[in-house]
């Protein structure tokens, strides 16, 4: 378990723990019918009363999606999809006994999913959770691939790192040099320690990950 800007996090080993399926609904016997269902596949069921019990439970980052009921007693399911707006890695899929066209593309919009209409048929809803499964898997598969990039990034020198800012704008070598008053020779040193570190097998590659590090354009100060 670990703390994540003051929030508890608890972190699943992905390799062994099945997917999560998140159900939140204030009708008992639904949670019991979708537990089961859940469960019959092979997934992990945790269900909730209300919006409120569960945001109150610890986050977890493990491949996981939510099944959300529009109408709830405390906070309705659109509010809470606002406040979980963030966690690209729990994809939502809203229930309801009532819809509309507005409270539809609201909840797609803000990026559900699906939107099923009670009743719904069982393989309706198990092909809609394999669809959240299958984004949450791939959410955090970026995600990890971010933190490595930010870990290796981390390891680089302050002149390594200014040598990589000066290398994915377009500058050549010497020109690198000349900004930074050194020779080329040590340019090239201090680039292929970069290109080492930060596991790049070309320049594109190398481009590639600081577009998605965001690092701002020339030299770090």
């Amino acid at each position: 378990m670990a703390r994540r800007r003051g929030i508890e996090v608890v972190l699943m080993p992905q390799a062994s723990a099945p997917p999560i399926v998140f159900v939140v609904d204030d009708d008992v016997s639904v949670r019991e019918a979708l537990e089961l269902l859940i469960r019959n596949e092979g997934w992990q069921a945790e269900t909730f009363k209300s919006a409120l019990e569960f945001l109150a439970h610890p986050r977890v980052f493990a491949t996981c999606c939510l099944v959300l009921d529009v109408s709830l007693p405390d906070l309705n399911g659109l509010d809470l999809q606002k406040r979980v707006i963030d966690r690209a890695d729990m994809p939502i899929i809203f229930i309801t006994g009532y819809g509309d066209v507005p409270m539809t593309v609201q909840a797609m919009k803000a990026g559900a999913v699906e939107f099923l209409t009670k009743p719904f048929s069982a393989d309706v809803l198990l092909s809609a959770i394999r669809s959240a499964i299958e984004r949450s898997r791939t959410s955090l598969g970026h995600e990890a691939n971010l933190r490595a990039r930010r870990r290796r990034y981390a390891s680089l020198t302050s002149r390594e790192r200014q040598v990589l800012a000066l290398v994915v704008s377009g500058l050549l070598n010497k020109q690198v040099g000349n900004d930074l008053g050194i020779s080329e020779i040590t340019v090239k040193a201090h680039r292929g320690s970069v290109m080492r570190k930060m596991e790049a097998d070309s320049l594109a590659d190398l481009v590639t990950m600081a577009a998605r590090l965001r690092l701002p354009p020339g030299p770090p100060g």
